[in-house]
């Protein structure tokens, strides 16, 4: 797998996918090699009594002693290495045989190729070593007996400059972690930095816009920004302890905390808050206690307004999503809310409470007037004109939507509304449009809505810059209504419409 957070993942060597041309033809002078992939020890002891070649490879450059390695076979190893098998033969992806019992993770088999001369620090045609494949694959005594004998613990890929230490983080081997800084891996290197057309928006919007989009840079991880994305706490602890800097960032400005934040990976992110990372670091345009609660994470939430998190710090740029996707992401649109904004956005009514209690501010409004209020009730019918969206506009298929209760939406905003109302938020508050937040939950039909709001003092009359009262919105029907485009069936607007009047509201 080849991206900014994970390293270089070759599966050449699989059974099935590596590179290895399976030959019927038993003729020819790649015999012993043909026996070998057959598994045949008897018929490769025959074929070296009779003076076969045990080096002579087969058309793609695989060799006995390679098929031996690859089965995992050490006492077929043994018979080619006494017959004279070249230990460091490669195949035409320059894989060893000493690489294949690196990818099984054969320590017995690496140990024995090691002692016939087997070189440590051979590599792939793409350029992994043997110490990145044992460090990929987790077998600490194949890594011990790599380093033994001369293994470059530094040494890098050429395609994203990832080193052995990036890979055992990635794949989570903290032993091998701890081994490979042991023999002095470099903590502080970086893997490649590329240059990288993103999506910040509607992910649900025209791709072919070139509005929304950033240029950013991706890679240029060190291993602890490795680890805070995979949410290894021990690699993390043992880089830590060795001297990686807690608030390590990324070029794209994102702090190693806001990075495991952000990848879900609370516990990580407590270890760092706890050795002294910057809670309120927002190089990248939103701080971790943003991605806490784009997370849903109250633990962090709580761990990071503890260790001194600003609660009313806003977001200033949006983040990276791919088209109909469950990416957690911040579009562009949010950029200026609040912890709390987005709280309430999400329909997360005690994640609301809580930050409310460290110091949050319920009564805080976007630029467009978009307050706390109105952004629990606009998010109710999912995001875009699609309905495709959780309130995190994370993409939801059929599934997704065919396993939510009935009336779960309404209910979600029931109680972030009422959350929002308890926190002191004003429900006679306009936006730009003169719109309330009645106009808004009147024009989606969500009645309880409604009702919370009018017995909490929503003003029935107000009129927005159209000149509309929440009631004339609905019987209007007109498609500039707020939120028109989440505007439910009419039987639903029949409905909101008689509550309404009701409760002596006028058009």
């Amino acid at each position: 797998m080849r991206s900014a957070v994970m390293p270089l993942n070759y599966r050449w060597l699989l059974p099935g996918v590596f590179a290895f041309a399976s030959v019927a033809a038993t003729g020819g002078e790649h015999r012993v090699a043909d026996a070998a992939e057959r598994q045949d020890r008897a018929a490769v002891e025959k074929l070296l009594k009779q003076g076969a070649d045990v080096n002579a490879p087969q058309p793609d450059g695989a060799t006995a002693l390679q098929w031996a390695s690859h089965w995992d076979d050490l006492d077929a190893v043994e018979q080619l290495l006494r017959a004279g098998a070249d230990v460091n033969a490669a195949n035409d992806h320059r894989v060893t045989a000493l690489a294949l019992a690196c990818e099984n993770r054969s320590v017995k088999i690496v140990e024995r190729l090691l002692k016939a001369g087997a070189n440590a620090n051979a590599t792939i045609s793409s350029g992994e070593t043997v110490l990145m494949t044992a460090s990929r694959t987790g077998h600490l005594g194949v890594a011990e007996a790599l380093l033994a004998h001369g293994a470059n613990v530094n040494a890098s890929e050429p395609s994203h400059n990832q080193t052995a230490l990036m890979w055992a983080v990635a794949e989570q081997h903290p032993d091998i972690v701890r081994t490979l800084i042991e023999h002095r891996a470099d903590i502080q290197a970086r893997s490649r930095v590329r240059r990288r057309t993103v999506q910040t928006g509607d992910r649900y919007g025209d791709q072919n816009t070139i509005k929304e989009v950033a240029q950013v840079d991706l890679g240029g991880f060190t291993p602890l920004l490795f680890a805070a994305r995979v949410g290894d706490i021990a690699s993390a602890e043992h880089l830590l302890r060795a001297g990686a800097d807690v608030n390590d960032r990324a070029p794209n400005g994102a702090s190693v905390l806001v990075l495991a934040a952000h990848s879900g990976h609370g516990p990580v992110a407590e270890l760092l808050l706890d050795k002294g990372a910057d809670p309120n670091a927002a190089g990248a345009g939103y701080s971790a206690l943003h991605a806490a609660v784009l997370r849903g994470d109250l633990d962090l939430a709580k761990a990071l307004l503890a260790h001194g998190a600003n609660p009313r710090a806003q977001l200033t740029k949006g983040t990276a999503s791919r088209y109909y996707s469950k990416d957690y992401a911040f579009n562009e649109a949010l950029v200026g809310a609040t912890a709390l904004w987005l709280a309430a956005r999400y329909g997360d009514s005690e994640m609301m409470r809580v930050l409310a209690a460290g110091g949050a501010d319920a009564r805080f409004t976007m630029a467009d007037g978009t307050t706390t209020l109105m952004a629990a009730i606009v998010a109710t019918r999912g995001f875009g004109a699609f309905r495709a969206g959780d309130r995190r506009e994370r993409y939801q298929g059929p599934a997704d939507v065919s396993a939510k209760a009935d009336g779960e939406d309404e209910r979600i905003t029931f109680e972030t509304v009422k959350r929002a109302v308890e926190l002191g938020a004003d429900v006679r508050a306009v936006n730009k449009a003169g719109d309330t937040a009645l106009h808004t939950a009147a024009s989606l039909g969500l009645n309880s809505v409604v009702q919370l709001l009018a017995d909490s003092g929503a003003d029935l009359e107000a009129k927005n810059n159209r000149g509309q009262t929440p009631l004339a919105a609905i019987t209007a029907r007109s498609s500039r209504a707020p939120a028109a485009q989440y505007a439910g069936a009419a039987d639903e607007s029949t409905s909101t419409a008689d509550l309404l009047r009701k409760l002596g509201a006028k058009e």
